[in-house]
């Protein structure tokens, strides 16, 4: 046994004072300290390391709806006074097929955090999303198939390095967080997404009024000519190509991040650094329990595999639980797309195209999608991180679908009262706060529960797996319910008919409901220890966390922190 000295200050030695007489009888010292840390300086650095990932994920994925009727305009003109617009098949493959490879970097990329390591895939997916976004503005030739092919090509590789983001920061900021603030921590992390969906925004309107101010051209109805100067190619790739920034500016920080004292002891079986890792972190004196680790790690409940009965047993509740409640949910999130539309010209943000250039265009979706963000997206998020850790997980993800089922029969009840020039801006309140209630709600508590409830060597990958359903969800959401929502009568060129937006968004608030059903198999993680929740550390075989007691907190569990 070694214990590991660093130099001590009057701050660490009040963190010692308050740690060490609290020490858990079977949980390691190097957890219990973890677990019981006041709030400190790498806490902030990891969520904006962590956060920085998240905050690339949301650019990447969301700006490309910034540009896609710009790229019908350059690429589908057919010489008319009419702007050319994307195919509905180039516009679903283009839009679409960045959620494909996130869906799959999501499984690989979990499973793989769970055999190498969080630290040495963590790198790993960043470079793939650096090199993939530049890829993506440099898509080759100007005949419109091999563009739409290369863009393609590399935004589904875009995806699969995003896809390992989700697994692997929110397992190491669980793995890094104490339990008192750890939902609060992990929400951060996830709330950099509305930080990232606005700087998309932002960086869309700079761009569009830089090459507005050089090359405008009147709109299409005042000459019949092409309303599309050549220079407007350079926009998409710019405003695509930039998401590389920040990713490029995190991987340094990433790379100096220690392993994950949870992964390098109770899946690695290294006692020795992971006490020394944490100590350097946390600057307390931390003893490397060897015998402890080998102790844990051999009893028979700790070495059941994904495919056992034994995690059927213990876990396989959860696991439906998360799955089904993400994926149920990004079927009702990504289907904003469905009357996003008619939200941005009911109050006047975007008009018809042929009344715009095509600068004018992009700047207008760009201001649209920075001000939903400003006044919907960021603040949903933000509640979160404010009062996870004093309302819990479930209540949140309950409220959250509830508000959401509510809201969107309020809004398909009486659809035709809407669609009333009278009426617009009730819609618009209904439609703002039925995605403030999503991310102040099940958006941010899908994301955190899967990274508290499963024991450790199986934590990424379970998460991946529920991050992948809710990508299945958010596919069937933004393409599937495209098509059901057209018109039954006339649907938009390239659709075939559907039910329509009224009976579309009924169908929508019955999926939410189903949601809130779903979240009575999600287990609370408030103030527990990761351990706690999987039952890494107990004795006896029935001491992880059951449906029954999930949601049941002690006073003394609340307040057992510093």
């Amino acid at each position: 046994m070694h214990a590991h000295t660093v130099h001590r200050t009057p701050l660490t030695e009040v963190a010692l004072i308050h740690i060490l007489p609290e020490m858990a009888g079977d949980q390691l010292q190097v957890l219990h300290a973890l677990d019981l840390a006041k709030t400190q300086w790498y806490h902030f650095t990891a969520i904006v390391i962590a956060g920085m990932g998240f905050f690339t994920d949301a650019y990447d994925l969301f700006c490309i709806s910034l540009v896609t009727k710009l790229l019908g305009r350059i690429y589908y003109y057919k010489g008319t006074n009419t702007p050319g617009v994307l195919p509905a098949n180039v516009a679903a493959a283009v839009n679409s097929v960045a959620f494909v490879g996130t869906l799959s970097g999501q499984l690989f990329f979990g499973w793989l955090g769970d055999k190498m390591g969080r630290k040495k895939v963590y790198g790993m997916t960043l470079m793939i999303m650096v090199i993939c976004s530049i890829a993506s503005g440099l898509s080759f030739s100007n005949n419109a198939t091999a563009v739409m092919t290369t863009l393609c090509f590399f935004r589904f590789w875009l995806g699969f390095g995003i896809g390992g983001d989700y697994p692997l920061s929110a397992t190491i900021m669980s793995e890094y967080a104490n339990k008192k603030t750890r939902g609060a921590f992990i929400a951060a992390v996830f709330a950099m997404q509305g930080f990232g969906i606005l700087a998309g925004g932002i960086f869309a309107l700079i761009v569009a009024s830089s090459f507005k101010a050089a090359f405008d051209v009147p709109p299409a109805y005042e000459r019949f000519i092409d309303t599309t100067p050549h220079q407007a190619d350079y926009i998409w790739r710019i405003i695509l190509m930039f998401g590389a920034i920040p990713a490029a500016l995190t991987y340094y920080w990433r790379m100096k991040m220690p392993e994950t004292a949870r992964y390098t002891a109770l899946v690695a079986k290294n006692a020795e650094k992971a006490a020394k890792d944490m100590a350097r972190v946390l600057q307390v004196d931390i003893e490397a329990e060897q015998g402890k680790v080998n102790e844990l790690t051999e009893k028979e409940k700790n070495s059941f595999g994904l495919f056992s009965k034994e995690f059927l047993r213990r876990h396989g509740l959860h696991l439906l639980g998360t799955s089904t409640t993400w994926f149920l949910l990004d079927i009702a999130f990504y289907s904003q797309n469905l009357f996003q539309k008619d939200v941005f010209v009911a109050i006047g943000w975007i008009h018809k195209a042929n009344t715009m250039s095509a600068m004018e265009e992009v700047f207008k979706i760009a201001r649209a999608q920075t001000l939903i963000a400003l006044c919907s997206t960021v603040p949903g998020y933000w509640f979160t991180v404010a009062l996870i850790d004093k309302m819990g997980r479930f209540k949140i993800q309950l409220m959250g679908f509830t508000m959401m089922t509510i809201f969107m029969f309020a809004l398909a009840i009486p659809y035709n009262h809407w669609k009333n020039d009278d009426n617009k801006y009730g819609f618009v309140v209904l439609y703002s706060l039925t995605f403030f209630f999503a991310n102040f709600g099940p958006n941010s508590t899908t994301f955190i529960v899967p990274a508290e409830i499963f024991p450790a060597r199986l934590r990424s990958t379970c998460h991946g797996i529920s991050a992948a359903s809710g990508k299945l969800g958010a596919i069937v959401g933004a393409f599937g319910f495209l098509y059901l929502s057209q018109s039954p009568s006339k649907p938009d060129a390239g659709y075939g008919k559907g039910i329509g937006v009224k009976h579309t968004l009924t169908i929508l608030a019955v999926v939410n409901l189903f949601g809130a059903l779903f979240t009575l198999l999600v287990p609370e993680a408030k103030g527990k220890s990761l351990e706690e929740m999987s039952g890494e550390n107990e004795d006896n075989d029935d001491d992880a966390v059951t449906l029954e007691d999930g949601s049941k907190l002690t006073a003394d569990e609340s307040k057992s922190t510093v």
